[in-house]
């Protein structure tokens, strides 16, 4: 089993494979309220993005994931990113996670339907029994994202990463497992407007 180069398309928003030709757009989403400077998250900065975006060919070459640009498919701009990553498909796993959106397209509906997108692909094309989500224990939004999607808190990794800046992360994991999704789907679908 592998990741297979596609493109995810939303009402909303577009998902397409991250390339170096998003390399401009992206810097301009990040710097859509110097996102990098956020403490309790790893975006990169605009000199770090031609290193973030060779990192993500380099794990999908790898089989360890696939990034994806975020596209407003009302403006056609890339406004942020979010990536399949730390897959374990021999125990049908993956995490998603590297997600930034620019400030002025946050609390919309774009990060909820993206990852709609990517959690209905990881179970239903990919047939994957689980996904996960891990974040800063100090970034309160993120958490509460990650709950409002529908995941569950399973539990708190203590002094889990080192931060850019040398401070020692405590991690909160999240999940969605394949039995959840359909009631998870109909949940993100009711909030996106897609109920049928």
């Amino acid at each position: 089993m592998k990741f297979d180069k596609v493109t995810l398309e939303g009402n909303h928003v577009l998902l397409e494979p991250l390339l170096p030709s998003h390399r401009d757009e992206l810097i301009e989403a990040i710097s859509d309220g110097e996102l990098w400077k956020l403490f309790v998250t790893r975006i990169p900065n605009i000199e770090g993005i031609d290193e973030f975006i060779e990192n993500s060919i380099l794990e999908y070459a790898n089989g360890e994931g696939m990034a994806f640009a975020t596209i407003d498919k009302a403006s056609g701009r890339v406004v942020g990113s979010t990536r399949f990553m730390r897959a374990n498909l021999a125990h049908q796993r993956v995490e998603i996670g590297f997600t930034f959106i620019a400030k002025s397209y946050q609390k919309t509906s774009i990060n909820t339907e993206a990852k709609r997108l990517m959690l209905n692909h990881a179970f239903e094309t990919m047939h994957l029994h689980r996904v996960e989500f891990i974040t800063d224990y100090l970034n309160h939004a993120s958490r509460n994202a990650i709950l409002r999607l529908g995941a569950k808190q399973e539990g708190i990794l203590r002094s889990h990463m080192v931060m850019p800046d040398g401070r020692i992360r405590d991690s909160v994991i999240f999940s969605i497992t394949r039995h959840e999704w359909p009631g998870v789907k109909q949940n993100l679908d009711f909030k996106l407007g897609n109920a049928s």
